[in-house]
């Protein structure tokens, strides 16, 4: 089962969204194996942000994800970096599809409720940066017989 990394930005918590947007991803099966409230900071923000660093648009965007705690959230399931990338989609809101998380409740580019990690080799690396190993959970999902069949577990 794969793992992948989910940060609830700022526009989540302000527009009251946070049970909303998990609760999607609660229901379409997949399992929260870690999850904590943190105050980004400029460091781990120009980490994670390293390919967008020298863009114009960066100071923005850093100001934005430092406007108020955000959610971190580490999920697990079959396939579940390209799940999530689907369930959210397109990075401008304006441009995503409805049913989709960013298409539902986002109008904009960087004010678009969520970060996912966009592979898995990138999601290994988002949860190390934001987790430590003992902040990461295995646990047994009762109905996990009802999600998959057997040959997808």
């Amino acid at each position: 089962m794969e793992k992948t990394l989910i940060i609830l930005k700022p526009s989540t918590l302000q527009r009251e969204l946070v049970g909303t947007v998990i609760e999607r991803f609660d229901r379409k099966g997949l399992q929260i194996v870690g999850i904590k409230m943190m105050q980004l900071t400029d460091a781990i923000l120009a980490e994670h942000y390293a390919h967008l660093v020298d863009k114009p648009f960066y100071p923005a965007l850093a100001e934005s994800m430092k406007s108020c705690p955000v959610i971190i959230i580490c999920l697990k399931g079959c396939e579940c970096v390209q799940v999530v990338r689907d369930m959210i989609g397109a990075t401008n809101g304006r441009n995503a599809q409805p049913g989709t998380i960013r298409g539902d409740f986002s109008m904009s580019g960087q004010r678009n409720i969520v970060h996912a990690s966009d592979s898995v080799e990138n999601a290994l690396i988002e949860i190390n940066r934001f987790f430590k190993p003992e902040e990461i959970f295995e646990y047994e999902k009762p109905n996990i017989s009802y999600l998959y069949a057997p040959n997808e577990i």
